[in-house]
């Protein structure tokens, strides 16, 4: 069974939208994003572009469902669903839960809400070798020195791994936290390449500015499996999945629950869109009996060949 992975914010590299493979059905994707957002999309992931959040989750959600109809192209159907924060857009497209040209839309909206919150100075912090148990004892001591200020809190904004846990807060507070986690064992603690808090209360009002505007879209019941980020499980219903888009900014996402709820309902066989690999690198740590594989990693149209094959294997 396969299931495909959809990376977010901070797997982003200049030039990724070009390096997709050199197929028709990936150049009629992007040209219809260009279309529904009256700009060239293909020019969004420079060096320059991706600066700007709108650039990056645009590009990211244009990227996923290219590989997606790529795969579908060939006859390859993913039967689960699951993408990291704004990589579940795309993922909510591969699943038939809403068209691509709305997630798009709401997409934009979104980061544009989250770049308005916080034009700048906050981000987020990967730390790596501390459970979550760690990292919230940590932050509890931390937020308790600094007072309740938004600016120097810190909070939960993903669980990727058992010890990969990524923190949000602004730049002063990641500094400082920084020092604290590395002191406490941390292996690295390092600023991700976002320039906003994600899934975090700091974006409460954000969150639900994009919720009013998702009561206009029409979600439709998904047609494949579709792993939410928030509760990471199965959801079934287009308002859970409307749900799930909508607020996942505001909360933490459980990425490694998400994971183990794809390999637990039988997929073999996972394939992260591009342009990372950060994904692929989690699962196979994790679940060293399951096949997965990095879409960027493969050049050319070779991954369709490749994934032909392990997704036909005897399970």
């Amino acid at each position: 069974m396969l299931a495909l992975l959809y990376p977010g914010q901070g797997a982003q590299s200049a030039g990724f939208l070009h390096r997709l493979p050199p197929h028709p059905v990936v150049d009629a994707t992007i040209a219809e994003a260009s279309d529904v957002l009256s700009l060239d999309v293909s020019t969004l992931d420079s060096s320059d572009a991706l600066r700007s959040s709108v650039a990056v989750q645009v590009s990211l959600v244009v990227a996923g469902v290219a590989i997606q109809r790529r795969l579908a192209d060939a006859g390859i159907e993913a039967q689960l669903h699951a993408g990291l924060s704004v990589g579940a857009y795309a993922a909510a497209v591969g699943c038939g839960s809403i068209a691509f040209a709305d997630a798009l839309r709401m997409v934009r909206t979104r980061a544009e809400l989250m770049e308005r919150a916080y034009p700048s100075g906050y981000g987020l912090s990967a730390i790596e070798g501390l459970t979550e148990a760690q990292i919230e004892t940590l932050i509890g001591t931390s937020n308790g020195a600094s007072g309740d200020a938004a600016d120097s809190r810190v909070y939960v904004a993903n669980v990727n791994a058992p010890r990969q846990i990524v923190v949000a807060g602004s730049d002063a507070a990641l500094a400082a936290f920084n020092e604290r986690a590395s002191a406490a064992g941390a292996h690295r603690a390092k600023r991700l390449a976002v320039s906003v808090p994600s899934h975090c209360e700091l974006l409460k009002e954000a969150s639900e500015a994009l919720d009013a505007y998702a009561s206009t879209i029409s979600f439709r019941t998904p047609t494949h499996v579709y792993v939410g980020n928030r509760r990471a499980r199965a959801l079934r219903r287009g308002e859970d999945i409307r749900e799930d888009l909508a607020t996942n900014m505001r909360y933490t996402v459980r990425w490694f629950d998400a994971l183990t709820t794809i390999v637990e309902r039988g997929a073999t066989v996972l394939v992260e869109a591009p342009p990372g690999q950060v994904l692929t690198d989690i699962a196979r740590l994790a679940y060293p009996e399951v096949t997965a594989l990095a879409a960027a990693s493969f050049a050319g149209d070779r991954l369709v060949e490749v994934v032909a094959r392990r997704a036909g294997e005897p399970e």
